[in-house]
Parts: structure tokens; sequence; C-alpha cells
């Protein structure tokens, strides 16, 4: 693979970051999912969107939100726009007790959701909010069916 018109073609694992290879699997397992229905039970990924935001975010959250209706799909994401496609969603905060760090994991629904996804945004301000209700509006009405394909990006859309 080359990174770049002109650049000399070199193995994979050399020329493409571990956020470029996580979203490289992600393809692999929408595109089989799509061939073959419920051939993989569950998939997890961490933090699979790492170094991508706008438009190539929503694209990562759609497509795991497609898989999601053939596979249980697990996502640890520090992004709004993924995290407001899943079906469920839950926080992990880590806190230090007694010199022992735990993790406590709870699940947020309703406006508690909304909260979360506003602060992911950058913020708990009124716009962070409307933005969270928003995108949490766009990914809960939007079935698998009624999306369209994701287009294609140019090299200047992409990021990595």
């Amino acid at each position: 693979m080359a990174g770049h018109a002109g650049s000399s073609p070199r193995p994979l694992a050399r020329v493409a970051s571990g956020g470029e290879l996580s979203r490289l699997a992600l393809a692999i397992a929408v595109t089989t999912a799509r061939s073959r229905p419920q051939s993989v039970a569950s998939l997890i990924f961490d933090e699979i969107d790492s170094g991508v935001g706008g438009t190539v975010a929503d694209t990562v959250g759609r497509l795991m939100k497609e898989l999601g209706t053939t596979t249980q799909v697990f996502a640890v994401t520090h992004l709004a726009q993924v995290a407001a496609c899943a079906d469920s969603h839950f926080v992990v905060a880590k806190h230090l007790r007694d010199g022992i760090t735990t993790s406590d994991i709870t699940p947020v629904t309703g406006e508690a959701r909304v909260a979360e996804i506003a602060r992911m945004l950058g913020g708990e301000r009124l716009s962070g909010q409307a933005h969270a209700q928003t995108l949490l509006g766009e990914r809960q009405s939007a079935s698998p069916a009624k999306r369209q394909a994701p287009r294609r990006s140019s090299s200047s859309e992409r990021s990595s």
C-alpha cells in the first residue's frame, strides 16, 4: 500500500496508523456482516474512532450501528457522533479509592444521556445540549434500511 500518490508501496503495517488499522478492521467487519449476516456473535472496538472527527466520525458511528443490526457491538469511544448511534450508552469513570483505582460503569438514558453527549461535545452549555438532542434524534430515528450508503470521501476529506 502506498500512503500517498507518488510514494512507493510498503506493507500496510508500516504505513497505516493504529486508527487506520482499526477502521480497516471495521470495514472488513461491515463487509463480512453484509455478505454473511450473523457470522460473528460479538465485536469489541476500543477507540476505533481515534484521530477522526466530523464526517468521518459520523460514518464510523453509522457503520457501527449497521453492524449492530446483525452482530453485538461493544465500542469504547470519546466521540459524541459515535456514541449517539448506540442503542445503549454506558459511562465508564475511574476513581481512586483507598489508594486503588476502580472503574464504575453507569448506564445513561433519557436526559442523562443528552447531558453526557453534550459533555462529549465539549461542554454542558445549552448549545451543547441542543446539539446532543439533534445527534440523538437523528441517530435513533434513522433505521439502517433508510440510511444512504456512506459516500466515498476525497483524499482532502479523509482524516487519519
